[in-house]
């Protein structure tokens, strides 16, 4: 025996099939089975790029080596020379940092100063 949901269910399909026509329901499965596809490969597409930006960041740690890099030009210094520079006039230590942390450190140190 069919029970209440049951009725419901069927009562909506007939309202359904009336309102489109049988040759639309195809279609909209079709429509549906498609956008299922695109958010799957949206999700893949984000998992994929979060899971990249975390191991570049996790490679890009400033290489303190004792070589210099040569220099672009005379009195021109590189955004990581500039970083480095002020981290060490704050007194700032950046062995084996990255360079976010060494801005985030750079950050708290100048509001501490400021306030």
């Amino acid at each position: 025996m069919l029970e209440g949901w049951e009725w419901i269910i069927i009562g909506v399909v007939a309202i359904v099939i009336i309102m489109w026509g049988p040759a639309k329901i195809p279609e909209f499965a079709k429509s549906l089975g498609r956008a299922k596809g695109e958010f799957s490969k949206a999700q893949k597409d984000f998992t994929d790029a979060a899971t990249n930006t975390e191991n570049k960041n996790a490679t890009s740690t400033l290489a303190l080596v004792a070589e210099p890099k040569p220099k672009p030009a005379q009195g021109i210094k590189t955004k990581d020379e500039m970083l480095l520079n002020t981290a060490h006039q704050l007194g700032i230590p950046t062995d084996g940092k990255t360079r976010q942390q060494i801005t985030e450190e750079i950050s708290i140190k100048v509001k501490l100063l400021a306030a």
